[in-house]
């Protein structure tokens, strides 16, 4: 997959849970021009609608556990058939196991759409617990903080609306020791299953958020 113009962009994105995949996501998606297909913002929005999917879901992420291949591989297939997606896409949190990343292949496979790269962002435990422990959202109108990336002007107060900051359920010390042993166990397979086919690349996932944006055109030929 080569850059310019007419290059097809499709990639996946991985890393542990707080790697600032999503970030870097959104802004090359939009760079790119190539929709950014994002499993954990598609679940959220099923259980804020409460549809079937969407409580089937839940109950598994209250506990930090990964929903079900089923119902993650319906709802991509689903997605990929959009006709935005003709043009490329970038998965975020997708695949997550070996079975995924084997639908995947198959679903691209019957779409004749190769997959142009891996790219796996590289964080240490430290800092992940530091992002992911960090986050405060207020209970009024959901705006996230950062206790120490970006935080409110006066400690537990929102600074659109005045309301009360809280630590969600999944963003608990517990919760997200869970969350990485669950990615260590299930997910890092990952890396070897691309690895052994020629598409893994990593790309340090510290420091400045526009240098990690250059490493990651670099490490997707683009």
């Amino acid at each position: 997959m080569g850059g310019g113009a007419g290059a097809t962009i499709r990639l996946v994105f991985l890393g542990p849970p707080g790697a600032g995949k999503g970030t870097q996501a959104r802004e090359l998606a939009r760079e790119w021009g190539v929709p950014h297909v994002a499993t954990g913002d598609m679940l959220r929005e099923a259980v804020a609608v409460g549809t079937r999917l969407g409580r089937e879901a839940q109950r598994y992420m209250d506990q930090g556990a990964l929903v079900p291949d089923a119902v993650i591989i319906d709802l991509i297939a689903e997605r990929l058939s959009q006709p935005d997606a003709t043009s490329g896409f970038i998965l975020d949190g997708f695949p997550r196991t070996i079975p995924q990343a084997e639908a995947l292949e198959k679903l691209l496979k019957d779409l004749d759409w190769p997959l142009g790269r891996v790219i796996f962002f590289e964080v240490s435990q430290a800092e992940l617990l530091r992002r992911l422990t960090g986050r405060r959202v207020c209970r009024n109108c959901q705006t996230a903080f950062h206790l120490t990336s970006a935080p409110p002007k006066r400690p537990g107060v929102c600074d659109r609306c005045g309301g009360e900051l809280y630590q969600r359920e999944d963003d608990s010390e517990a919760t997200v020791l869970t969350r990485l042993k669950v990615y260590r166990e299930q997910t890092a397979p990952l890396l070897e299953y691309y690895r052994s086919r020629g598409l893994l690349r990593t790309v340090p996932g510290e420091g400045a958020i526009e240098a990690i944006r250059s490493a990651v055109r670099r490490a997707a030929g683009a």
